[in-house]
């Protein structure tokens, strides 16, 4: 059942956040801006975290009146390792959010406060186990930007209305980790941005319907997986979905990921604090992971999801040591350089677990081109790694309007068959693109989970048909679409003809009469 309340209260937040996000945004566009509104969500979010912990502790120990935004600096100095221990991070009674956004209005130094507030925030991490997590997360939140302003004094106002903004929202208690409601606004600032910003946006954004989808392909039959990992993880929306699909605890070791964009990494990670995930629960990477791979030693991954970029270029076979890397090596082919689409996916494989599952967006140009995209095709058909191919309908992403396809991976295959879903009309048209709704997700899990054949829908193709195909893994090789032409009754058609036929007749012996009349 769904909580009206609750989600009249969601409602009212986003309208909210929308609202100051637009006010604050002014001449800087609104993808730059989202560094601003998010780290700002950020450092009131870390600054309440850290604040409720410490309060938490001295009223369970008989202190109930204690306030540690009241405790002077150099009394609190005395807790800083523990903390860092603990948390992962300290902050400063005088730095804590609300402390400095009571003074914001009349500091002349705003920017500078700022800029110290988080350079400490960042060095408190440093030389713990939690420093690669802290590390750089406020270099995008630049207080000196001519973005923000012509002048300081400029920056400083729009820097007093971005604290006071976000101080406004209303986020709850800290505490209360019911509503979510930091991750919530997060992912809802993040959607509004990328719709705005189109293509610019819209490529480091899965929209939740879509990451939902993965995540439910990805977890069929399990209730919980050792960790999740997307090796193209954009702001970490995927990653995220695979606690609220399974819940609080199902994800054992926690979120794993790898982005090339420093801007969306430190999104990613910020991402990660405000669904509330402690710092030991994520590894996220800034790094190219087609070229220089994290996470080789780690434990392979029960749950992979992902939405790579598209058709991208890639060093390919002009670098002569990818050939022998043990993740493309098995195929006896590198992806084309213009076309990196096969190297994610063999890179996924690669990490993938015995018992895991795979499920990754795809450009639907690799399921039929031939070359050497057909040569990997083979090689992943051939060795039975292939469970599914999900055909999506178009217009789901913000900034491309591309009909993309799921491809669902395997190791531990029970029947050596693969499974084609033609999913392009399960969505609901919302303004300018589509959406999965919770009965088109379902339907299409359901088909997957039980490997069901449905006409004009799914089909289980053998190895061999697939095999005749030359490889070919489009979904509409294998499912017919319906024939949605009009059905006409020749019968009854010809006897139309023939009425039409006899009152022409009629109509040309009439206007033979007239003109004879006339002439006559």
């Amino acid at each position: 059942m769904v909580d009206t309340k609750k989600e009249q209260e969601r409602e009212e937040l986003h309208r909210a956040i929308w609202a100051i996000a637009d006010d604050l945004r002014g001449a800087v566009d609104g993808w730059d801006f989202k560094s601003y509104v998010l780290g700002t969500m950020f450092y009131r979010y870390i600054s309440e975290n850290i604040a409720s912990y410490i309060n938490q502790g001295e009223i369970d120990a008989g202190n109930p009146d204690f306030r540690y935004e009241d405790m002077p600096d150099a009394e609190a100095e005395q807790a800083r390792e523990g903390l860092v221990q603990e948390k992962g991070f300290f902050i400063l009674p005088s730095e804590l959010f609300c402390n400095v956004r009571a003074k914001a209005a009349s500091d002349e130094n705003l920017n500078e406060t700022l800029e110290t507030v988080f350079r400490h925030i960042e060095e408190s991490a440093k030389g713990s186990s939690s420093e690669g997590q802290f590390a750089g997360l406020f270099d995008d939140y630049d207080v000196n930007s001519n973005k923000l302003g012509a002048t300081v004094a400029k920056r400083n106002e729009k820097l007093v209305k971005l604290l006071n903004g976000v101080a406004d929202m209303n986020l709850g208690d800290v505490k209360e980790h019911d509503i979510d409601a930091f991750g919530d606004a997060y992912e809802y600032l993040m959607t509004m941005y990328a719709s705005n910003a189109g293509k610019s946006g819209g490529e480091f954004f899965t929209p939740a319907d879509v990451s939902e989808l993965l995540t439910r392909l990805g977890t069929v039959g399990k209730k919980e997986i050792n960790k999740v990992y997307d090796p193209a993880c954009g702001s970490g929306s995927l990653l995220l979905k695979a606690e609220k699909v399974l819940g609080r605890d199902a994800v054992r070791n926690g979120f794993f990921g790898q982005e090339i964009n420093i801007t969306t990494y430190n999104l990613c990670r910020i991402n990660m604090f405000l669904h509330d995930i402690e710092f030991d629960k994520f590894d996220i990477v800034c790094e190219d992971t087609l070229t220089n791979p994290q996470h080789w030693d780690d434990e392979p991954f029960e749950l992979i999801v992902s939405n790579p970029p598209y058709s991208i270029k890639w060093a390919g076979d002009e670098n002569p040591l990818l050939i022998n890397d043990p993740r493309f090596a098995p195929a006896g082919v590198l992806a084309p350089k213009s076309k990196a689409d096969l190297a994610f996916i063999m890179h996924s494989l690669a990490w993938l677990a015995s018992n895991g599952t795979a499920a990754i967006v795809c450009f639907p140009g690799i399921m039929y081109r031939g070359g050497a995209e057909q040569k990997i095709r083979k090689y992943l058909v051939d060795n039975n790694f292939i469970d599914c191919i999900i055909q999506l309908p178009s217009n789901l992403f913000f900034g491309t309007s591309i009909a993309t396809c799921i491809m669902v991976l395997k190791k531990g295959k029970t029947d050596n068959k693969v499974l084609f879903i033609d999913a392009s009309s399960e969505c609901v048209k919302v303004t300018n693109n589509n959406k999965l709704t919770p009965e088109n997700i379902n339907k299409i899990v359901d088909t997957f989970a039980q490997r069901a054949e449905e006409a004009h829908f799914s089909h289980l193709a053998e190895y061999s048909e697939v095999q005749e195909n030359d490889y070919n893994l489009s979904v509409s090789t294998y499912v017919e679409a319906k024939d949605t032409r009009e059905k006409i009754d020749i019968v009854k058609l010809n006897a139309e003809i023939a009425q039409i036929a006899a009152r022409e007749n009629e109509l040309r012996a009439a206007i033979d009469q007239i003109v004879a009349e006339i002439e006559g």
